[in-house]
């Protein structure tokens, strides 16, 4: 596997602020209520890379950066095939499979959202290679090869690819203690990363045993699954396919991983049905708003309704209202479980929708559940801006427009435009 850049820098210590909110002074956790923002609210305009400044806007998003590649020549569809004397000239050889490549980002096979699209093109970026960037599968492609035999022999007519590997991980932006005592927005290395499958575009052809082919391309590749030594290779027969030989089934078999369904995606064993967590919860609760405006994070009564943008009044009965529960702190960003004042249940995206962009956030009762805990990305001290991304599907929190009833959903690269980053205003 080839290396590409070590992780960033990352804050190492958690100061403490003091928060003013509805005339009253709460400690909040280094989680100041203030309106003041360490920086203007906008998205930087390229791509990041560790350590690199960003915004307050910029709390709320995400972006990739490659970890390491690993490329290999791969044969997709082969058939051995005799040709005779007699029998040279252009042919169309139906071929089988051999290996199936399917394109995956992380948790599923499914490349769907900006996260995956971005991660797959900076791959393809960073080995000069023209990759796929959507969902697909070379079991997908026609198995026929059309070729031109002009010598009598034994050929193997092939299709193949190049398969590319490897691990990515997350940048978010989070605040960072600097050398001399003063604090900054960077690009961290996030908690979350994974691993990712692609290809490029598929190549046919065929090739003969005694074919002086390039080591490590996907003809030598062809050529080794021809298995030269073998019986079938030197035999005097007809002109037409040839059985498979012992080695060519070994390798097939060898070769065929299960393919990847787009919705087989693990999920985390406890589920909603589990008896309730025992939440050790700070003692302050938080309005989640969006910043220097009325609306506010708001859970549901009905348990099928979502988390959505609602006013603070006298009449929400604490739904507009969330305490941080199990804390914990790691590289100086925050996991916690959100649990709700008013309905005494946790924030969490729904398990069957977990590889779903734009998924609703929902509430449910609280378990040891990955998809409760929540990751907080703040800004500098001074400032109550945050950013909250889902620890189980990587995705950050944000709403589609400014408006009264409008759901929180997730997405995986985050809101570009800034509506992911929100205040944690103490109450």
């Amino acid at each position: 596997m080839r290396p590409i850049r070590p992780v960033s820098r990352t804050g190492r210590s958690l100061m403490a602020v003091t928060a003013t909110a509805a005339a009253m002074t709460v400690t909040a956790m280094g989680l100041a209520a203030s309106s003041a923002a360490a920086a203007p609210t906008t998205t930087t305009a390229q791509t990041p890379g560790p350590g690199d400044t960003c915004t307050a806007g910029d709390l709320g998003t995400r972006h990739p950066y490659i970890k390491s590649t690993e490329v290999s020549p791969t044969i997709t569809h082969f058939k051995g095939w005799y040709v005779t004397e007699g029998t040279t000239g252009t042919q169309t050889v139906t071929t089988s499979t051999q290996t199936t490549i399917s394109v995956s980002v992380g948790l599923t096979g499914n490349v769907e959202g900006g996260f995956a699209v971005e991660t797959l093109g900076k791959v393809g970026a960073s080995l000069g290679l023209n990759v796929k960037v959507d969902y697909t599968s070379t079991s997908t492609e026609s198995n026929s090869v059309t070729w031109n035999f002009n010598q009598p022999g034994y050929y193997g007519a092939y299709k193949g690819t190049k398969k590319v590997t490897g691990t990515y991980g997350s940048l978010n932006c989070n605040r960072v203690q600097q050398g001399n005592g003063t604090w900054a927005l960077k690009w961290i290395e996030g908690p979350d990363g994974g691993n990712f499958t692609t290809y490029t575009t598929l190549e046919e052809g065929a090739v003969r045993c005694q074919d002086k082919v390039p080591a490590g391309s996907i003809m030598a590749k062809a050529q080794n699954l021809l298995d030269c030594g073998s019986a079938a290779a030197k035999a005097e027969r007809p002109a037409g396919a040839v059985a498979p030989t012992a080695k060519q089934k070994q390798d097939r078999l060898a070769q065929h991983p299960a393919l990847t369904s787009g919705t087989s995606a693990e999920q985390p064993k406890a589920t909603g049905r589990s008896a309730r967590a025992a939440l050790d919860c700070q003692a302050g609760a938080y309005k989640i708003a969006v910043p220097g405006k009325p609306l506010s994070w708001g859970a549901p009564l009905l348990e099928a309704d979502g988390v959505r943008l609602r006013p603070s009044t006298i009449f929400s009965a604490h739904l507009d209202n969330w305490r941080l529960c199990n804390v914990t702190e790691r590289n100086g960003v925050l996991e916690a479980s959100l649990w709700n004042w008013g309905n005494g249940r946790c924030a969490t995206i729904a398990a069957q929708n977990a590889a779903t962009e734009r998924a609703v956030l929902m509430t449910a009762p609280c378990t040891e559940d990955d998809l409760q805990r929540f990751y907080i990305y703040r800004d500098v001290p001074g400032s109550s801006k945050i950013g909250v991304q889902n620890k189980y599907t990587g995705s950050m929190m944000g709403h589609d427009r400014y408006a009264d009833g409008e759901f929180i959903r997730q997405y995986s690269s985050g809101r570009q435009d800034g509506t992911g980053t929100y205040t944690l205003i103490g109450v």
